[in-house]
C-alpha cells in the first residue's frame, strides 16, 4: 500500500483554523517570500506608500475585479466607463477638492517628522489603553520570583490608568472622526500626545491637500492633478451616458481604475498607499423617488450597523438589524442607499471577508463630506483595527449642479410628463435693450439675480416696481436700481409638459487594495500540527491559481497525461499550474497552500495504467479519486461554485492510497 500522497492523513471537513493565534509577522513573511506584493523601487531604497504586485497578488486583484464586475456591472446592468487620470485643475476647483480634499497633519517640533494628526491621537491612545489592560492583568496575577516579570510589572504599572481616563480615551476614539483640526490640537495638548518614535512634542495641526499636482502641456500653461478618485469622470460624461441610456433614469455608471493620494505618512502597507486601484459606481436617481425596484431582494440581509448617534455619544455599540429595518426606521436614508449597502455586504462575504469582522459605520456630522446627505463605510477588522474599505454615500445633486453652473452645460434629465402640470407663477419680463444700455457688463448679473428668486421674493419685487423703482443686490453686496422700463413682473399660467431636474447620485466607492489585504489576513492560518505550515483559505472564485497539477514523477511517461489534464482544464476555463519539481508531493502541496490554491490533482502510476486521478481539497487535505475526466468535471464545478466539497465527496470516493501503484 502506498502512502497517502501529501503526507497527511485525510481529515474530516472540520478544520481547526484557530489552533494558533493570528501572526501578522508570519503572514507578512509569507506574502513577501511568495511575492504577493513588495515595495516599489526596492533596489533603489523604495518610496513609502508605493507597492508592486507580484504574480499571485496581481492574479488575486484581477480575480477580485472580475467578481466585482460580475456582481455589480453585469448583475445591475451598469454602464462601464474608463476616464482619464490626468485632470485639469478647474475640474477639481469646481468639485471642491482643491479647497477641501485634505487631512490634518502635525510636525515633530524637533525633528520635523510629519504625522497625520488623527492617526497620531488614535495610535497613542490605543497604545495607552493596551498598556493599561496589560498593567491591570499583571497586577491581578499571583506574585512571582521571576525578575524579568517583576521588572515588566513595575514598568507597566506606571501606565495604569484611572477608570475616568479610560472612559475619556474610549469616548475620544469613538468619535475621533468628528473632531476638527484645532480640536485635535487641543487633544494633543490636553493628553500630552507626542511623536511615539521620538517622544517629542508636536506642533499645531495644519491642513495638507492630498492631491498630486502636475501640469498639462510643454509650457505648463494648463495646471492639473492626478485624480484622487474616479468619480468626476462619471459626472462630466453624464449627458452622454444619459443619451446612451435613452434618456431614462435610474441608471448607474461604473469604473475601475487608478487613483492617487499624497498620503501624509503611509505606514500600514496596502492599507494606506499613494497609488491604488478603485472601483466606483455612480447610481443616478430621481431626487423625489429614491426607491429601488430590487430592494425587496435584499430587505432581509442582516447587517452590523454603527450609527452616528451611538458614536456621537462616545460609544461603539453595534446594532444587528436587517437592511429593511434600517431603511424603515430612517437609520439608512433611503432604499437605494440601503440596497447598495446590502449588495456591498454580499460582495465582500462572497470573496471571503469574514462577516463577523465586517461592520457598516455611519459618518458623523463633522466628517460627512460637504455634499453628502448620508454616508456609510464598510469597515473590515484586521490587525490594525477597523479599516474603511468601501464608502457608500448619497451625494445628492452636488456634483452635477456645480459642474453645470461652472460650464453652463445643463447636466439634467428632461422627463416627459404623462399629465401636464398647470401652475400660476410670477414671470420676469425684460426689456433687454434698455437693460444692456443701462447696466452694460452687469446686465447678465442682474438678470441672473432676479431669475433665481423664489416666488415670494418676486412678489415683493413686483410691489416695489409698482412704486416706480426697486433695488436688487448681488451676493457680493453690490446694489442695482431698476425701473419698470427695464423689468416688469406678470402673473402667468404655465403649462408644464416636461419636467427638468438634476438627479441625485448614490455612490459606492471601493478601495480594492485594502479589500485585498484584509482578505489575506482573514484567510491566513497555520496547520494545527505545524505552525510553520501556513495556509491561505482563499475562496476559489478569487484564488490566483484554481488547481495545482502534480505528477508523481518527472518520468516521460507522465508527460502526455499532464498535457491532457492541463489542456482540458484550460478548455474548461480553469486556471491551473503544473508543479513537476523533484521535491515531495507533500512539500509541493504545502507551498501551494501558501498561495491559496484550493484544489490539487495528482497523477500517479495508477493514472498511467488506469486513467484515474486524485483530487485534494486545500483546507481539509481530504483526497478523492476517480476517472480523469470525471475528476476534471467535478473540480470545474467546484471552481465555478456550482457544487460544494461535501457534494463533490458524494460523487467521488475517498482516496486511501490503495489505488496507487508503486514504481
Amino acid at each position: 500500500m502506498a502512502a497517502v500522497q501529501d503526507g497527511t492523513v485525510p481529515s474530516s471537513t472540520t478544520v481547526n483554523k484557530t489552533a494558533h493565534p493570528f501572526d501578522k509577522v508570519r503572514l507578512d513573511a509569507l506574502l513577501n517570500r511568495r511575492f504577493f506584493y513588495a515595495p516599489a523601487f526596492e533596489i533603489y531604497g523604495g518610496v513609502a506608500g508605493l507597492y508592486d504586485y507580484g504574480p499571485p497578488g496581481s492574479s488575486l486583484q484581477a480575480n477580485i475585479i472580475a467578481e466585482w464586475r460580475k456582481h455589480f456591472i453585469i448583475e445591475e446592468n451598469m454602464l462601464e466607463v474608463d476616464t482619464t487620470i490626468m485632470t485639469p485643475a478647474p475640474v477639481f476647483e469646481t468639485s471642491g477638492h482643491v479647497a477641501r480634499f485634505a487631512d490634518w497633519m502635525v510636525k515633530d517640533v524637533k525633528t520635523g517628522d510629519v504625522l497625520r494628526a488623527d492617526h497620531l491621537v488614535k495610535n497613542v491612545l490605543e497604545a495607552r489603553l493596551a498598556g493599561d489592560k496589560e498593567a491591570r492583568g499583571l497586577a491581578a496575577a499571583p506574585p512571582t520570583d521571576d525578575k524579568k516579570k517583576k521588572k515588566k510589572a513595575v514598568k507597566t504599572a506606571a501606565v495604569a490608568l484611572s477608570d475616568e481616563v479610560v472612559a475619556e480615551y474610549e469616548n475620544i476614539l469613538a468619535q475621533l472622526d468628528n473632531y476638527s483640526g484645532p480640536e485635535i490640537g487641543q487633544l494633543c495638548k490636553k493628553h500630552n500626545i507626542r511623536n511615539p518614535d521620538t517622544d517629542n512634542e508636536v506642533g499645531e495641526p495644519q491642513l495638507f491637500n492630498l492631491m498630486f499636482a502636475s501640469s498639462i502641456g510643454p509650457t505648463g500653461q494648463h495646471p492639473g492633478f492626478l485624480r484622487p478618485e474616479t468619480a468626476q469622470g462619471h459626472f462630466l460624461n453624464f449627458s452622454r451616458l444619459l443619451e446612451f441610456n435613452n434618456g431614462r433614469l435610474p441608471f448607474a455608471s461604473a469604473q475601475i481604475g487608478r487613483s492617487f493620494r499624497n498620503e501624509i505618512s503611509p505606514r500600514a502597507g496596502l492599507l494606506r498607499v499613494r497609488e491604488f486601484t478603485m472601483a466606483e459606481i455612480e447610481h443616478y436617481v430621481d431626487p423625489e423617488d429614491k426607491r429601488h425596484e430590487r430592494f425587496n431582494e435584499v430587505r432581509d440581509v442582516k447587517l452590523s450597523l454603527l450609527d452616528r448617534h451611538v458614536q456621537e455619544a462616545g460609544k461603539s455599540t453595534i446594532t444587528e438589524m436587517t437592511v429593511g429595518e434600517a431603511v424603515d426606521k430612517g437609520i439608512i436614508a433611503n432604499e437605494t442607499l440601503g440596497y447598495f449597502v446590502a449588495r456591498i455586504y454580499l460582495f465582500l462575504v462572497k470573496i471571503g471577508i469574514n462577516p463577523q469582522r465586517l461592520r457598516f459605520r455611519q459618518h458623523m456630522a463633522n466628517e460627512m463630506a460637504h455634499y453628502a446627505t448620508d454616508c456609510w463605510d464598510a469597515e473590515i477588522h484586521n490587525s490594525t483595527g477597523w479599516t474603511e474599505c468601501v464608502g457608500c454615500a448619497d451625494r445628492a445633486a452636488y456634483d452635477l449642479t456645480v459642474h453645470s453652473n461652472k460650464t453652463g452645460h445643463p447636466l439634467v434629465v428632461r422627463q416627459a410628463l404623462k399629465e401636464p402640470i398647470v401652475t400660476e407663477k410670477e414671470v420676469p419680463e425684460w426689456n433687454k435693450k434698455t437693460l444692456g444700455k443701462t447696466f452694460k457688463q452687469d446686465a447678465g448679473v442682474i438678470q441672473k439675480i432676479v431669475e433665481s428668486m423664489e416666488e415670494d421674493q418676486l412678489v415683493k419685487l413686483k410691489g416695489q416696481l409698482a412704486q416706480g423703482k426697486a433695488v436688487v443686490a448681488s451676493p457680493e453686496g453690490k446694489e442695482f436700481e431698476i425701473t419698470p422700463e427695464i423689468l416688469t413682473i406678470e402673473r402667468k399660467t404655465i403649462k408644464q409638459s416636461i419636467r427638468e431636474y438634476t438627479p441625485n447620485v448614490i455612490e459606492p466607492s471601493f478601495g480594492l487594495g485594502r479589500i485585498l489585504y484584509t482578505l489575506l489576513e482573514h484567510s491566513f492560518w497555520s496547520r494545527e500540527q505545524d505552525v510553520e505550515r501556513g495556509v491561505l483559505s482563499l475562496p476559489p472564485v478569487v484564488a490566483p491559481t484554481k488547481v495545482l497539477v502534480v505528477p508523481l514523477s518527472a518520468r516521460e511517461e507522465f508527460d502526455p497525461l499532464v498535457k491532457e489534464v492541463s489542456s482540458k482544464l484550460r478548455r474548461a476555463g480553469v486556471f491551473s499550474r503544473v508543479d513537476d519539481s523533484n521535491t515531495s508531493i507533500g512539500k509541493r502541496y504545502a507551498r501551494n497552500d501558501e498561495l491559496g490554491t484550493p484544489f490539487g490533482v495528482t497523477l500517479d502510476f495508477a493514472s498511467v495504467q488506469n486513467r484515474t486521478m486524485t483530487l485534494r481539497e486545500r483546507d481539509t487535505t481530504d483526497q478523492r479519486i476517480g476517472p480523469i475526466d470525471e475528476v476534471i468535471a467535478v473540480v470545474t464545478e467546484l471552481v465555478f461554485g456550482n457544487i460544494t466539497w461535501e457534494e463533490a465527496c458524494q460523487r467521488l470516493p475517498a482516496y486511501d492510497g490503495v489505488q496507487a501503484v508503486d514504481s
